[in-house]
């Protein structure tokens, strides 16, 4: 029987993709859009301790939990990552996400860098990493200005957070300016696409090419 080639036939394992920046690049807008224009991909929902801002939606955007509740399931090793940023905690659930990769179901991760190399270090080759830059920092101050969501004490501290943060982006596997955002949207669709393709996330080639060649001895001998 000829071997048709489809997703379905190949099968292929989830990656997780990173995207990271210092507040007011433009990561979460960017967020946004890749879920709308890929509905199978599908966000990490993580926990924290911060408190919830009038824009956000429990379970949708965080489950929002007390600190004792997050010092328990970090304790137990129930998180992937977790870390703390501007005084709060923040983690990724550990269980949903590893069935949800064994089934063939990308993650994306809105995260920092101090998640984001925990990750790595747990599970290197499901990660597929992407580092936000701004245009300009004037440009990044104002963003998170029109953002309206936090007062200016917190504005200037994720300003001076923002130096620390920049510094890792020689960490990550591809980096974007977010000068444009539609062209840098774009940008992080191609990366998807192609990371998505990589031969060691298609387990069954092997098997396919297999059948390939088997069809093609029987049909020249």
């Amino acid at each position: 029987m000829t071997v048709q080639l489809s997703n379905e036939t190949i099968g292929r394992r989830g990656l997780m993709l990173v995207l990271s920046s210092p507040s007011g690049a433009g990561k979460t807008t960017l967020t946004r859009l890749l879920r709308e224009q890929e509905p199978s991909l599908t966000l990490s929902v993580s926990v924290t301790t911060r408190p919830r801002r009038h824009s956000e939606v429990e379970g949708v955007h965080y489950r929002f939990i007390d600190v004792e509740t997050f010092t328990l399931m970090r304790d137990r090793g129930d998180l992937l990552e977790w870390a703390e940023v501007h005084g709060n905690f923040y983690g990724s659930p550990r269980r949903e996400i590893d069935k949800a990769l064994a089934s063939g179901q990308d993650i994306l991760f809105d995260i920092d860098y101090q998640g984001a190399q925990q990750i790595r270090a747990n599970a290197a080759s499901d990660v597929v990493s992407i580092f936000i830059l701004p245009p300009s920092i004037p440009e990044m101050r104002r963003r998170l200005e029109r953002r309206a969501e936090d007062p200016p004490e917190m504005i200037a501290r994720r300003l001076r957070t923002a130096i620390g943060e920049l510094e890792r982006w020689r960490e990550y596997d591809y980096v974007l300016v977010n000068d444009d955002l539609e062209r840098c949207f774009e940008r992080l669709q191609a990366i998807l696409v192609a990371e998505r393709l990589r031969r060691e996330r298609q387990p069954g080639l092997v098997a396919f090419t297999e059948g390939l060649m088997d069809d093609l001895r029987r049909s020249t001998s």
